[in-house]
């Protein structure tokens, strides 16, 4: 028996372009909510500063270049929770990829750091993110931006998901996240663009605060 194929996605055009009232909204809100959040958790940025620097002396803050809307790359901040120069054993990692399809995530990579483990479980390594949203890279809900290496890839129609400003959190990380194969991301991230308003926008930040007080499988 063949195997079923998997139906995908149709990407409604209309919700890409136009809708000026939502994507002015939406912006409003990234920079007022992004700004807000900046200065309330300064001290927690404090905090796990000075943790990260003292588990291994290197720095805090780790930059990375991802693909963004329309496959402009840009530089995304995170919290470091790897070792020092850990993007140079990605190809000796690569056969331990638990992911199908253009992403790469190992479960127990032995690149993540004591207090790295603490702050991805709990999301807190993605906060630096707020400033790529604040800068207008990225807005707090859309789909996640890929690393180049899994951007080049990329068939036409995994692009589509490139077709609006990446999110900090999104409909495949408040699902599925990590039990998701790429595939599946993909059909996620669309489903998201073509059901995109205010108030799904919404329910997503309201179930991303749920999945960081009770972490599903983030690794």
């Amino acid at each position: 028996m063949m195997a079923q194929e998997v139906k995908k996605v149709e990407l409604d055009p209309s919700k890409v372009k136009g809708r000026l009232v939502y994507h002015t909204v939406k912006r409003g809100f990234d920079i007022l909510a992004s700004g807000v959040a900046l200065v309330l958790l300064s001290p927690l940025f404090g905090v796990l500063t000075v943790k990260i620097k003292k588990e291994d002396g290197g720095p805090a803050f780790y930059s990375q270049t991802r693909i963004g809307k329309n496959g402009k790359p840009f530089k995304m901040w995170k919290f470091r929770s790897m070792i020092v120069n850990a993007d140079k054993m990605v190809k000796q990692l690569e056969e331990q990829n638990e992911i199908d399809g253009a992403m790469f995530k190992i479960k127990d990579d032995p690149r993540v750091t004591k207090i790295g483990h603490v702050i991805r479980k709990y999301s807190l390594d993605e906060l630096p993110q707020l400033w790529n949203v604040l800068k207008g890279d990225m807005s707090l809900v859309g789909p996640r931006p890929p690393l180049p290496m899994e951007g080049a890839d990329y068939t036409d129609y995994d692009k589509l998901r490139l077709t609006v400003i990446p999110g900090c959190t999104g409909l495949w990380q408040v699902t599925k996240r990590n039990d998701a194969d790429f595939d599946e991301m993909v059909e996620l991230d669309l489903e998201y663009i073509n059901n995109s308003s205010l108030w799904f926008d919404f329910k997503i930040l309201l179930k991303t605060v749920g999945v960081v007080v009770h972490p599903n499988s983030a690794y």
